[in-house]
């Protein structure tokens, strides 16, 4: 006899099979999407030495992988995440500090959306002379483009707590600490994530400009050397490797995000 399904069941049946509908045609755009410039290139009706094609990517790969890839993804890789990690919690320390003290936001609130409002590329010279041409100077540019966006960001969601609720803990005789700790921060929980997910993004803008500006190794400097001997194949085979990094990147996020919305 055929099994009937309850409410529950038929439910999250109709999910899985929307999320593998929705995964399988994902795969076929990028299939499509690839095969298509296969095609266009094979057929000469795009120049295949200006854009490349995923053939010539593909040889490129492998010409890489037998010498020093590994060394340039692993550079651009640890900077980019040093960055990430440094302006989330120092972002995040510093949106505290703002919401702890309303005197101090309000000095500061000026000046950080002037900072946010200035393009950091015009630092770069500033940054290599105070941090010397290395990674350092490369971490710091990735903090800099990020850390202004996580501490509006984090302060706003701060800021957006049922102040109804504060009003019901303070009657209770909570202090401002057990406020944040009991209060601010979890209902922020869902802000927090979201910062990190745009953060994601900005760290691997600053990384790339930042080795645009200054490096020797890592993908931002295949990218330069590839466009200064005009091997666009290279080019293009790096920007794709930063594209699968920064999504690899991103789904560790949405799973933390996952598992938290599993265990509240």
């Amino acid at each position: 006899m055929k099994k009937t399904l309850t409410l529950r069941e038929k439910y999250l049946l109709d999910k899985r099979n929307q999320k593998i509908k929705i995964l399988a045609i994902q795969i076929a755009v990028l299939v499509i999407f690839f095969g298509l410039w296969e095609l266009l290139a094979q057929t000469e009706v795009i120049d295949s030495f200006v854009t490349s094609c995923p053939s010539r990517m593909i040889k490129t790969l492998k010409l890489l992988v037998r010498q020093d890839l590994f060394r340039h993804v692993g550079i651009t890789l640890l900077e980019c995440i040093c960055g990430f990690v440094i302006a989330t919690v120092l972002g995040t320390a510093i949106a505290v500090l703002l919401w702890w003290s309303k005197t101090l936001r309000r000095v500061l609130e000026p000046y950080i959306v002037v900072l946010n409002s200035l393009p950091k590329i015009a630092l770069g010279p500033v940054i290599i002379i105070w941090m010397g041409a290395g990674y350092q100077a490369i971490i710091m540019m990735t903090v800099l483009i990020c850390i202004i966006v996580t501490i509006m960001s984090v302060l706003a969601g701060f800021l957006e707590c049922d102040e109804d609720k504060i009003l019901l803990m303070r009657s209770m005789g909570a202090n401002k600490f057990q406020i944040l700790w009991k209060l601010i921060l979890p209902s922020s929980l869902p802000n927090l994530i979201s910062v990190l997910k745009i953060n994601v993004g900005l760290s691997w803008v600053g990384v790339i400009m930042g080795e645009y500006l200054v490096s020797s190794a890592g993908l931002g400097y295949l990218i330069i050397y590839g466009g200064q001997v005009f091997k666009l194949d290279l080019v293009m085979t790096s920007t794709l490797i930063l594209c699968l990094l920064a999504a690899l990147m991103y789904l560790s996020v949405a799973a933390v995000e996952r598992h938290l919305k599993r265990t509240r």
